[in-house]
Formats: C-alpha cells, structure tokens, sequence
C-alpha cells in the first residue's frame, strides 16, 4: 500500500493559501512581515490580510502573538479550563470550530480486542490548516485523523495502519472528503455535526470523553483530566491515553498541557500542536 495523495480532494485554495502563511509565519517569528507573506501568497497586502482575517480571525500579527514563546504559559494561565465546571456551563458544545459539534460512538470492547478485525476503514489525504492531514473512518464516522508535516507521509500512514493491523483499508476520499470539510472549515459547513467513531480501549475512550469537554480556545492539564475522569492518581496513564488518541485535532489532546506551563508531547510534533493552539486562540478571542 503506497501513501497516494488523490490530487481531486486536494481542490481546497483557501486550505492551500493559509496552511502555506501559517508555516511562514510559524517559521519566521515575530520577525515575519506582513509585504513579505503576502508576496509569497502572490498577493497584494491588503488582500492576503482580509483573507487570512477572515479565514483564521485576527490579523497574521495578532496570530503570530500567539506563537510567541511563553503561549503555553500564558494560555494556563488566561484560559485554564476546570472540566468538571465547564460540563456543568455547557462550554462542552460552545465556542468550537465554525460552530462544530461532535457526535460519536465507540467501539466496543470486544472489537477493540480483535484489533480492527472485519472493519473497512476507509483513507484519504487532506490538505488542513496544519499541513497535509492523513483521515481514516468508517461507515460509521471519522476514525482517525494524523498530521504529515513533521512525521512525512509515510511514517504517518505506517503509525495509523498498526492501531488496526486487522482491518481492510480502502483509499477512497470522496467517502470522507463531506467529514473533512466541515472538520476543518471550507466552505458553508457551519451547523452540520461530524461524526466519530471511537477505536480504543476504555479507559483511553474516558479519557478522550474528557478531552472533548475542553472548549475551543482552551486549555487543561493532565492531572486535570485524570481528576475529571474520577482517578486523580492517574496522570502517567492519562498522558499515555491523550498520545495514543487516534483522531487529532476532533479529540482535542493538543489542548492537554503539563501542570508546570509546558506544551508537553505531541504525537504528530509540538510545531503541529502550536499551530492548532494559536489558531483555535486566535478564533476564540474574534468570536
């Protein structure tokens, strides 16, 4: 099995324009200036600003702020979310991507146990916000998403293919390609709802139940989830459960941070897990 990228899925301009000034911006620093990104996007200033204004939701400096060193820190400390209160508030729904919301099913398990076996996965490459995305669902809804930018293709293909060394993987985007779209927000998605289906073992599967009642914009810490989840002992296991989370940015482990103010692991590298922050930030604060 070879890690084709179907150039027909790949048709999303807007996709193309900011993932490319994301990692500009995420490369050159604070330094970066707004003439010099809008000449690599063959752009005039003024339009290539009201475009990423409008795609991502404040201006390219406003969003480089949010890459700035000390982001992790100053996230814990302005946006620290207590999960128990924010299922309380009903934050768990509110304030996500383009108005996403989320409804899934795990599996159960006895299947999670046979390890894929008698399940079609179908696969897909995207293009994201933060690079080249690696999608996998059922029937059922999406089943996994991986980031290919700082892994390359291939070892991000290989990674997902061993969570289900048993199932039937079929290349076919056009399947997932509706999904994909209102995950990362193209086009009019606003309202429609993703469906998930979960492939873990319990305890991983509470776990990312927890991760998915941090609101959009913000942040906990692991020791926090394992509290939440009634095992407040349990922060090594919760740790490894939010690095095994099969289904990136929907299950949001880049919202899990150290209790010390450090942006911790990223399976798909911490470049990755920064972008995703200070674009969720960024969405946050213009909403």
């Amino acid at each position: 099995m070879t890690a084709g990228i179907n150039t027909e899925i790949r048709d999303g301009y807007h996709f193309n324009v900011m993932r490319r000034a994301i990692d500009l911006i995420d490369a050159g620093g604070p330094g970066v200036r707004l003439s010099d990104l809008a000449r690599d996007m063959n752009m005039s200033p003024a339009h290539f600003q009201r475009l990423f204004t409008q795609w991502v939701g404040v201006s390219p400096k406003r969003y480089q702020q949010y890459l700035a060193l000390g982001q992790a820190k100053d996230l814990l400390a302005e946006r620290f979310t207590t999960l128990d209160t924010a299922h309380e508030l009903g934050l768990s729904g509110t304030g996500r991507l383009h108005d996403l919301f989320l409804r899934w099913e795990a599996m159960s398990p006895g299947e999670f146990a046979r390890r894929g076996d008698g399940l079609k996965i179908y696969w897909g490459w995207f293009d994201s916000p933060f690079g080249l995305a690696l999608v996998m669902g059922t029937e059922k809804g999406i089943c996994g998403i991986g980031f290919a930018s700082e892994t390359g293709e291939a070892a991000a293909m290989e990674d997902m293919i061993a969570r289900w060394p048993n199932a039937e993987f079929v290349e076919d985007p056009m399947m997932l390609r509706p999904w994909v779209l209102t995950a990362f927000g193209a086009g009019d998605q606003q309202g429609e709802k993703v469906p998930l289906y979960m492939i873990g073992a319990p305890f991983q599967i509470k776990v990312w139940e927890a991760l998915m009642r941090i609101p959009s914009g913000h942040v906990t810490t692991y020791s926090e989830i394992a509290q939440s989840i009634g095992n407040p002992r349990a922060v090594r296991a919760v740790g490894t459960a939010v690095g095994r989370n099969p289904v990136s940015f929907l299950i949001p482990c880049h919202r899990a941070l150290r209790k010390s103010g450090g942006l911790g692991g990223y399976h798909w590298g911490l470049p990755v897990k920064r972008a995703i922050l200070a674009w969720e930030s960024a969405r946050a604060e213009a909403g």
